[in-house]
């Protein structure tokens, strides 16, 4: 087992008495830090890394912002919004947001990998076919997640740990969150894997699930133009609903929405839909 300390998103740019200030003036060569690399013996190109998720222990508080220039909606929203959060770090009961909304929580490391074979410097803001910046929310306690090893030894790093997060982290934050992550590091000989993959222990959506969902779509021969139509349609219904502002619910929905292809198949048009547990607003 190793317990890794991983740093938020910022690399420590943004704290728990933040202002929308240390949004504007983000240095983006210090974001998303790893720790790491651990050599691992044994390791070879070919050879696939196991890596079992045990256990966090989230630090009790995060952060998500509207980041200017970055984001599915980038183009729209072009002023920075900063929430901070504060949350129980034993019992992950559901994190309070604005209007009396409170999101479940499911921690998670969003960037997990191992070093890519080609020299060089590599950013740690893509992902690649050796892991990196995944931001998969179902990599959380008990899944068993594979990585094709390069390199000699693997170099596994981790960091960017969320508290929370919904599929597709459309504004381009989760609540990002200090933690420590517990894992188990196993080599598997031989496995030739072209990509990660991974099993989960059990449900994905459990903590979302119980009251059901609200959902937009879109709907085009576009897959991306289509997320953005089922985002931005589900920001309107918030906002209209549950009296947020149009940041506010963009926030929202990247910490609990869920974006699904939900059709691809006929053709020429395509549908992406936008799940919004409607959990989140009742107390």
């Amino acid at each position: 087992m190793v317990a890794f300390e991983t740093l938020d998103a910022s690399g420590g740019q943004i704290s728990s008495t933040s202002t929308l200030a240390d949004v504007q003036n983000l240095d983006f060569s210090k974001v998303n830090p790893v720790t790491g690399p651990v050599y691992i013996e044994e390791a070879e190109p070919g050879d696939a890394l196991k890596v079992t998720l045990l256990g966090f222990k989230p630090s009790g508080w995060g952060w998500t912002a509207v980041i200017p220039g970055f984001g599915l909606l980038a183009d729209e929203f072009v002023e920075p919004a900063l929430y901070i959060w504060e949350y129980d770090p034993e019992t992950l009961a559901p994190a309070a947001f604005l209007k009396g909304v409170r999101v479940p929580l499911k921690p998670f490391p969003g960037t997990i990998g191992v070093a890519p074979a080609p020299e060089g410097e590599h950013s740690v803001v893509n992902p690649r076919r050796v892991g990196g910046n995944m931001d998969t929310r179902d990599l959380g306690g008990g899944t068993e997640l594979y990585l094709p090893v390069e390199v000699p030894g693997a170099l596994f790093s981790m960091g960017d740990a969320h508290a929370a997060q919904g599929d597709g982290e459309v504004c381009g934050t989760a609540i990002e969150s200090p933690m420590e992550v517990t894992v188990k590091l196993e080599v598997v000989k031989g496995m030739q894997l072209k990509s990660p993959r991974f099993t989960t222990p059990g449900p994905v959506t459990r903590h979302f699930d119980g009251q059901g969902y609200e959902v937009t779509t879109g709907i085009g021969p576009d897959l991306m133009e289509a997320a953005k139509s089922a985002v931005r349609d589900m920001i309107e219904v918030i906002s209209a609903r549950h009296g947020l502002s149009r940041a506010e619910a963009y926030m929202l929905g990247s910490v609990c929405g869920d974006l699904r292809i939900s059709e691809i198949v006929d053709a020429p048009n395509w549908i992406v839909s936008f799940y919004v547990p409607r959990a989140v607003f009742r107390s």
